[in-house]
C-alpha cells in the first residue's frame, strides 16, 4: 500500500482524476505504470506510435481508430490525465454510485460509452456515419469473411433500419436509438489494465 500511495503522490490532481473516472487508486496506480510502460522515451506523454505495443490494439482491426479516439485532430501527444479519462470510457457502468445531478454525466454512462463507439465509425468527424464509413468499417473488420456484395448489403440495411430522418446517414441520436436495447457494457473491453 505504501507504494501506491507514492506512486499516487507523483499525480497531481489524482482525487479529481479518480473522482472523474472512477477508478479506485489501485486502478490509478495499475494504469500509471502502464503508462510510463508505453512512454519508453520517458516525454511524459504518448504519440499513436506509443500505442502500438499494445498487443490487443495491433491484433484489433479497428486498433487504429481506437487509438485515434485518444488524440484531438491536430493533437500529436496524450498526457495521463487525458489516458486515463478516454480507459474511463472502457469501464463497466457503476449503478450503485449516487449520482449528483448537478456534475456532469459519468465518462462510463452509457451515452458516453455511445459517443465514443459512435466516433470509431464517423471518421470525418461530421456528425454522421454515412455509407462509405460503414462500408470502411466492415471492410476492416470482416476482411475476407464476406464478399463485396454482402458488405454493401450489410451497410444499406443498416442505414435503412437506423436512418429515422431520411437522409441516407446515421446520426448520434439515431445511432443511439437503434442500439437502446443492446447492452454495450459488454461489447466494449480492452485489456489495457494488464
Amino acid at each position: 500500500m505504501g507504494s501506491n500511495n507514492s506512486t499516487l503522490s507523483k499525480i497531481p490532481n489524482v482525487d479529481e482524476l479518480m473522482q472523474e473516472t472512477g477508478f479506485t487508486p489501485a486502478h490509478i496506480v495499475r494504469l500509471y505504470d502502464r503508462f510510463k510502460a508505453l512512454d519508453k522515451d520517458r516525454k511524459g506523454h504518448l504519440s499513436p506510435q506509443d500505442f502500438g505495443s499494445i498487443k490487443e490494439l495491433a491484433m484489433n482491426p479497428i486498433g487504429d481508430r481506437i487509438i485515434g479516439a485518444f488524440f484531438s485532430p491536430g493533437q500529436e501527444a496524450v498526457d495521463f490525465h487525458s489516458f486515463v479519462r478516454i480507459l474511463a470510457h472502457f469501464r463497466p457502468l457503476d449503478k450503485n454510485r449516487p449520482r449528483d445531478p448537478n456534475t456532469p454525466e459519468p465518462i462510463n454512462s452509457r451515452t458516453s460509452k455511445l459517443r465514443f463507439a459512435f466516433q470509431l465509425y464517423d471518421q470525418d468527424k461530421d456528425g454522421k456515419i454515412s455509407r462509405a464509413e460503414l462500408l470502411q468499417v466492415l471492410r476492416t473488420m470482416l476482411e475476407m469473411q464476406v464478399t463485396e456484395e454482402q458488405l454493401e448489403s450489410i451497410a444499406d440495411r443498416t442505414i435503412q433500419e437506423a436512418d429515422l430522418d431520411g437522409d441516407s446517414a446515421i446520426s448520434f441520436d439515431e445511432f443511439r436509438k437503434s442500439l437502446e436495447k443492446v447492452n454495450i457494457d459488454h461489447k466494449m473491453s480492452i485489456r489495457f489494465l494488464r
